[in-house]
């Protein structure tokens, strides 16, 4: 699983969202994400990747900005 895909899967499981409707450019308010819902997501991403979301980091905006922070701290992997 990459970060398009946790995020696009948590998106219609959590808040129903119509995956149509999860583009890059999309709000992530627009998408009924208050900042409980960005807190889980974010949460989800450190499970999922063995990551760390620094507690300074610039809540994204959008869904192109949630993918662009996770990708960032993600480590590539090889294989």
């Amino acid at each position: 699983m990459n970060s398009a895909e946790l995020i696009r899967n948590f998106l219609t499981e959590r808040l129903g969202v119509v995956p149509h409707q999860i583009q890059p450019g999309a709000l992530l308010a627009d998408l009924g994400v208050d900042s409980l819902m960005l807190a889980e997501l974010m949460f989800e991403a450190e499970d999922r990747f063995g990551i760390e979301i620094p507690s300074d980091l610039s809540p994204p905006r959008t869904v192109a900005d949630m993918q662009s922070a996770i990708d960032a701290l993600t480590p590539l992997k090889t294989g």
